[in-house]
């Protein structure tokens, strides 16, 4: 390659070698194409799971295994290849035999030519099997004098009435948030027969149920659902009550099967058909679904963690845990102590302190704070704000950009995002130390989003709480914890005593196979193993290391049980990728997994 080669040139000289490698030489001269330190993430297209390959051995077992079948073809650029930082990145499409994909390069130069630092391949869409859209559209009315033809709505509440009854649906989806909704209008729009049950009566009431204060601290470009993005003018930071609204006219809007008032109260595995009996009651009335497929969407993490503190059954007062809590209004006037000093702890005191309760802040081990200014310009606004939007970045981009870092070497990518954090914040840091505040940046300074992949706690984004924490308006007691409750008040482990009318547990949550033990049975939750971490070695995500989230939107050691969950941006992107795996299943195409995952520290 010619010193003066532009980034094109060399990308598109890279795959070619690439392509040609795969289909000519053996797999170890392919993984040579790779630099020593490198990274391939897999969504789907060459493993049928989620898998990054972290040296250049485990790229050539892969492919040993895989290459042939995949039978990868057309690597081609698409649009520009940039360098920065003597790192060439290229987009590109490709094919394999059952599908298409998009992937992301980033190569270095090196002594023996260029080499891939990260590759990132995705699966789009299943040859003959894509979504009707564009050009695939449907007609959606049958021209011409058709006597006894029966309207869309009549059809539609025909199909609704059958489903579950005459016809049983290929998926279930247990959960009707964000979550199962993003993943039922993947499948709609796939054509796999799916139903949402959800035990509140209507869409989005998982927001509308929690405390009145709830706003969204993701900004709106990070959020958006499936193929029906937010009006320009929707508010940066949605409140909880408006993403209710949203999700229940997108269900609409999307067609999608979607029960509510129904609750799961049983499901077992059936050998004999290889489909799963699902007990349920829909507005109190007993049913039975069989579907193929069995989708836990029951949000990031298990039921609540509430504490076990001697004295609690005397409490005069109430007592509640931060996901029951509701509004702030009618503790004007009376103390309340919250224990916890994440974000739910953060906005329950600051709505309280609003409503003129004196609120105490328990804070028992450290926490990180990220303003949300600071965040959103450091940490998200090259890939999610409108100067990313003005630069061609949307979001379907920005989420393979994000996902193309792999998670082995995210944390280098954060680390110096969290340090500008440091400088630029370090007025509002120094008065929290001040105040007795605990503070950390993660264990390796890598912030925020680590500690959430990692463990999904230990942060605040700030939005207004910390000044109050600083100044003392909310009063905090820290490095101590709640060792004894009494009839009105608390005493703490240093043997000081705070008086309460309100004690609310900001305590967090357990894994989500947690929910698989009451739902499906204790052997089959252990057998899935933990839910969420990356086996990181730090605080509350124990080894060994995963290089991928523990069990998301892939498949578990249990056959046809998927978990799907995250927030919002995760909800959207990694739908994609599961329903492709569920629409494949269906379409009775072989669907090999490489390397399932095994599972770890089960509950």
């Amino acid at each position: 390659m010619p010193a003066d080669a532009t980034p094109g040139a060399r990308a598109q000289a890279w795959l070619t070698r690439f392509e040609t490698s795969q289909r000519d030489g053996p797999p170890a001269a392919t993984a040579a194409l790779f630099d020593d330190a490198c990274y391939w993430r897999d969504l789907v297209s060459y493993t049928w799971n989620i898998r990054t390959f972290e040296s250049r051995e485990a790229i050539a077992d892969m492919l040993a295994a895989r290459a042939a079948d995949v039978a990868p073809s057309a690597f081609a650029l698409e649009g520009e290849a940039t360098e920065a930082g003597g790192v060439v990145e290229a987009w590109f499409t490709f094919e394999t035999r059952v599908s298409r994909g998009r992937g992301l390069l980033r190569l270095k130069a090196t002594p023996d030519g260029d080499r891939a630092w990260t590759l990132l391949t995705t699966m789009v869409e299943l040859k003959g099997h894509e979504e009707k859209k564009g050009p695939r559209r449907i007609k959606g009315v049958e021209h011409g004098i058709h006597p006894g033809r029966k309207s869309w709505l009549e059809q539609k509440d025909e199909a609704h009435a059958r489903l579950g009854h005459e016809e049983q649906p290929y998926v279930v989806i247990i959960g009707g948030g964000q979550g199962g909704i993003a993943l039922g209008a993947r499948l709609k729009r796939l054509g796999v027969p799916a139903l949402i049950i959800e035990k509140n009566p209507r869409p989005g009431d998982s927001w509308r149920n929690r405390y009145k204060s709830l706003h969204l601290h993701d900004p709106v470009w990070y959020d958006h659902l499936p193929y029906l993005p937010f009006p320009d003018d929707w508010p940066v930071f949605a409140a909880k009550d408006k993403i209710g609204d949203w999700l229940e006219h997108y269900t609409r809007i999307m067609e999608l099967d979607y029960w509510g008032s129904t609750v799961a109260e049983k499901a077992e595995w059936d050998e004999a058909t290889q489909s799963w009996t699902v007990r349920v009651l829909r507005d109190g009335q007993p049913l039975t679904l069989r579907p193929r497929q069995l989708v836990f969407a029951l949000g990031v993490s298990g039921y609540p963690h509430i504490p076990q503190i001697p004295g609690a059954e005397r409490f005069e007062g109430v007592q509640v845990h931060s996901s029951k809590h509701r509004t702030a209004e009618q503790w004007r006037g009376k103390k309340a102590v919250v224990l916890g000093s994440n974000n739910s702890a953060h906005d329950i005191c600051a709505a309280l302190w609003e409503n003129g309760c004196d609120v105490t802040m328990i804070q028992r081990s450290s926490t990180h704070i990220a303003p949300s200014d600071s965040l959103m310009e450091l940490a998200l606004g090259g890939l999610y704000s409108e100067q990313a939007l003005a630069q061609g970045i949307d979001h379907h981009k920005a989420d393979l950009i994000f996902a193309s870092v792999p998670y082995k070497i995210m944390h280098t990518f954060h680390i110096p995002v969290y340090e500008a954090m440091k400088v630029r914040d370090a007025d509002l840091y120094a008065r929290l130390e001040k105040a007795g505040f605990l503070l950390d940046f993660g264990e390796d300074g890598s912030g925020l989003f680590m500690k959430y992949l990692r463990r999904g706690s230990g942060y605040y984004i700030d939005v207004g709480a910390s000044e109050l924490v600083a100044d003392g308006r909310i009063k905090l007691r820290s490095r101590v914890s709640i060792e004894h409750i009494n009839p009105r008040s608390v005493t703490l482990t240093d043997g000081s005593e705070l008086e309460a009318d309100l004690l609310v547990y900001a305590t967090g949550y357990g894994s989500m196979n947690h929910w698989l033990a009451d739902l499906v049975s204790p052997e089959v939750a252990d057998r899935v193993g933990k839910c969420w971490g990356l086996g990181s070695a730090t605080t509350k995500d124990p080894g060994p290391w995963e290089g991928e989230l523990r069990n998301m939107w892939k498949p578990t050691q249990v056959p046809q049980l998927w978990i799907h969950g995250g927030n919002l941006h995760q909800s959207r992107h990694y739908s994609q990728f599961l329903a492709l795996q569920l629409k494949a299943r269906h379409a009775g195409l072989d669907t090999p997994v490489y390397q399932l995952a095994p599972s770890h520290h089960r509950r």
